[in-house]
Order: C-alpha cells, then sequence, then structure tokens
C-alpha cells in the first residue's frame, strides 16, 4: 500500500488554525504508519512556506517534523514532491530526516502501476508568467542570496511571498473547456495517460479533491487539508481509492 497527501499549507492562517491543521496531520501520520504502507508520499505544500538555512528552519513546525522522523527511524520510506509555496529546501529532510525530496515530478512503477507523481505547478493553461518567476526562484543564485538575511527576516520574506503566490492562483483564469478541467490540469493528465502510457497521474495543487477515470488510465487530484474534507490517496494492486481521514 502506499499513501499519498498534499495541501495541507501549515502556517496558513492563525496559530491557532495552523496547530489544529497540523494536530489531524501528526494523527494521521501516526495512523498510517501503523499500517506499515509500502511508502509515504507528501505530494507539495504540507507546509505554506518554507525556508532553511544551514543551522537554522521554521520552528513551529516541530510536531510534524517528529511525526515523520518517527516514521522514517521506523523504515518507512517517505517521498516529498516539492510544491509551489514550500520550495525553500536545503538538506535537512534529507540528511536529518531520511526522506527523499524531489524538485520536480517523479515517475515510479507502484502496485503495479507507471505513475507520474506531481504537485501540478506549472501544468495549468496560461501560466508563462509563474513558471518563468518559479525559475528565478528556484534558482542557486537566488536561494544563496537570500540565506544572507537574517532567519527572522528571510523566513518572513518566504511567509509574504507565499501570500503573493496564492494571491496570483486565486485571481488568475486559467480556462478549460467544462467543469473539472478548469485550470487545465486534468487536461495535462489525460495527455500523459492517453500518449505517454502513465496509468494513473497523481496531482494536488488545486486543492479540489478528484478521481477522472480515462480509458487508458486515472488522474487523482489530492484535494486538501484545509476544511473539513481531509483527503488522501491509498494506493495498492486492487484499488486507486481517494480517502478522508476524520
Amino acid at each position: 500500500m502506499h499513501i499519498f497527501f498534499s495541501d495541507a499549507h501549515l502556517g496558513l492562517g492563525s496559530r491557532e488554525a495552523s496547530r489544529e491543521r497540523e494536530h489531524h496531520v501528526v494523527r494521521f501520520l501516526e495512523e498510517v504508519g501503523s499500517q506499515n504502507p509500502e511508502s509515504i508520499w507528501i505530494v507539495g505544500d504540507l507546509f505554506d512556506y518554507w525556508f532553511e538555512y544551514r543551522t537554522v528552519i521554521p520552528r513551529q513546525f516541530v510536531r510534524t517534523l517528529g511525526a515523520i522522523a518517527q516514521l522514517s527511524d521506523a523504515g518507512i520510506p517517505i517521498e516529498y514532491v516539492i510544491g509551489n509555496h514550500d520550495f525553500g529546501h536545503r538538506d535537512f529532510f534529507e540528511s536529518e530526516l531520511g526522506v527523499r525530496l524531489h524538485q520536480d515530478d517523479v515517475e515510479r512503477e507502484l502496485a503495479g502501476r507507471r505513475v507520474l507523481i506531481s504537485h501540478g505547478d506549472g501544468k495549468v493553461l496560461n501560466d508563462t508568467g509563474y513558471l518563468i518567476l518559479k525559475k528565478v526562484l528556484r534558482a542557486k543564485i537566488s536561494n544563496a542570496l537570500w540565506r544572507w538575511l537574517h532567519p527572522d527576516i528571510g523566513i518572513g520574506v518566504a511567509a509574504r511571498a507565499s501570500r503573493k503566490s496564492r494571491d496570483h492562483t486565486t485571481k488568475k483564469h486559467y480556462g478549460g473547456e467544462r467543469p473539472g478541467e478548469g485550470d487545465g490540469l486534468e487536461r495535462f493528465a489525460r495527455q500523459k495517460v492517453e500518449e505517454e502510457g502513465f496509468d494513473l497521474v497523481v496531482m494536488g495543487h488545486n486543492h479540489r479533491p478528484a478521481v477522472v477515470e480515462f480509458d487508458r488510465g486515472a488522474y487523482v487530484n489530492l484535494g486538501n487539508w484545509m476544511g473539513e474534507r481531509r483527503t488522501y490517496l491509498e494506493l495498492d494492486q486492487q484499488h486507486v481509492e481517494l480517502k478522508e481521514f476524520k
């Protein structure tokens, strides 16, 4: 069994709201970890902002980091596909938590299926501006310059940049021909399935949980953890099932 979830956006909103959301994430990790899954996938935007220094990380997410460390110490593989809000990673997750980080999309054979895992940012229609911004923000020189800022300032700037990114995503109309593909993610997934032979495409980013069946495969959007519906994907040899964590 493989577990996928995304878009918890820890750190978003008030301290109380974020702490409650983190409580659910920690419970979820403990519960799925007890089932000894073959892997757990974090498909981007676990944090609403993340920027780390050589010796400093954001302190308010310590409960989540502890839960991840326990799973990793227990031998459960954890893989983390970076999103558009939590891209400021250095090496903390890999060196201290044993989590494998992915800056780009990942192709894997899982449960007998050829699977593409992507956060989904940059896959929507008419978003050339974001693709340019993404290259600039993730460039080595940008990260090096950012780390010259004092951590209190640098992490604060990261939080403000996250809010700007959300404003851009919320206000932009990405087109689409029918409900369900208004942001272009379904269209991207269909292309990957029908033209490139993937059996399953897993994404997040748009916060809209969905399972879409094509003739030759399927697309799952993982939804989000910011409301009452905390959705995640459970994948095994027999099932592709989007579930809710209560």
